[in-house]
């Protein structure tokens, strides 16, 4: 096959549901039921029969088959039922065993994006995974060793952050120039796998009223406008410090495509509130691309047919984008 034929083929997206006791089985079967999920891409279906029976029971659609576009890989644990809305040890398995073949297909080449429906990470937890959340799960079974950090994307806004999954109290002490350099590094290069080769990427404060030139906290002028100044260096321009009551406003205007908080709820309040039906997580800075819903597992609507299916079709899409910049740059 011509190097031609190879760049322009349909990416081949491994999608797992996630979660069977959760809402993932019924969003993945409203995204399949769509004609254009075919023509957009070939998809490696990871998913458990009964789990989807029960989706398709709840949805009132059939249970995918089998085409030119779709193959099924049915990863039944032998005698296992995942009870609806629970988190358990049995669904927590299933979750890491499906998310380790889905890796490993990208990985290996099989694929060229993995996709998955939310997750709980309790029941994560429940069935062997001991890391912090499912990023550093994935960077131990990548065995990657460099930087990465789960990546927010509500349509054309996306954003990343220096810190992440720990107490407010620490924040302050993990920041450092290189951290915030490698951040906006990091959400550069991911703009630039999904084809924004040029992201305007804004940078968050840290203190009240971006510290007040000093009056409120040094974190501005002794941390962050040095790790912009890094980033810069290194080819990865942005803007900033700006303050954080008013940084997505500046992105609401249309002024920036991305941003870079210094902590998990700095971004996460902002971008749930401007739409938490939508929204789209990647896990950034991995070796292979990874996308999944921003949302969880929603155990209070599991069987009613009522999950919105939005953010798993952007995630869907968003992996469809960085799989095929993922084979243009093979070729």
């Amino acid at each position: 096959m011509s190097t031609a034929a190879n760049s322009s083929r349909k990416p081949r997206i491994a999608l797992t549901i996630g979660d069977p006791a959760g809402i993932g089985p019924e969003l993945v079967l409203r995204l399949l039921a769509d004609p254009a999920t075919g023509r957009r891409a070939d998809i490696r279906l990871i998913g458990n029969i009964p789990a989807l029976q029960g989706a398709a029971q709840a949805t009132g659609l059939p249970l995918p088959q089998a085409c030119d576009w779709l193959q099924i890989v049915d990863w039944a644990q032998q005698g296992t039922q995942y009870a609806p809305s629970v988190a358990a040890e049995a669904n927590g398995k299933f979750i890491l065993e499906s998310l380790t073949l889905g890796a490993r297909m990208v990985a290996d080449g099989q694929a060229d994006a993995l996709c998955f429906a939310p997750l709980n990470k309790g029941a994560m937890r429940l069935g062997g995974m001991h890391e912090e959340d499912e990023m550093r799960w994935f960077a131990k079974l990548l065995d990657y060793n460099g930087l990465c950090g789960e990546l927010n994307i509500l349509d054309d806004l996306w954003t990343g952050r220096v810190t992440s999954h720990m107490p407010l109290k620490d924040v302050s002490s993990h920041l450092t120039p290189q951290g915030v350099a490698a951040a906006i590094r990091m959400l550069t290069e991911s703009f630039r796998a999904a084809g924004n080769a040029h992201p305007r990427i804004g940078v968050c404060g840290f203190n009240p009223h971006n510290g007040d030139n000093g009056n409120y906290g040094r974190e501005e002028i002794d941390v962050i406008a040095p790790g912009i100044k890094l980033a810069a260096e290194a080819g990865c321009p942005s803007e900033g410090p700006y303050p954080a009551d008013t940084i997505f406003l500046r992105a609401k205007a249309g002024k920036l495509d991305g941003i870079v908080t210094m902590y998990h709820d700095q971004g996460q309040i902002a971008t749930k509130l401007l739409g938490f039906d939508v929204g789209v997580t990647v896990e950034g800075g991995l070796p292979i691309p990874i996308t999944t819903p921003a949302h969880g597992t929603a155990y209070d609507i599991v069987g009613q047919g009522v999950a919105k299916p939005t953010a798993m079709a952007n995630a869907f899409e968003l992996a469809c984008r960085m799989g095929a910049t993922r084979v243009a740059g093979r070729h």
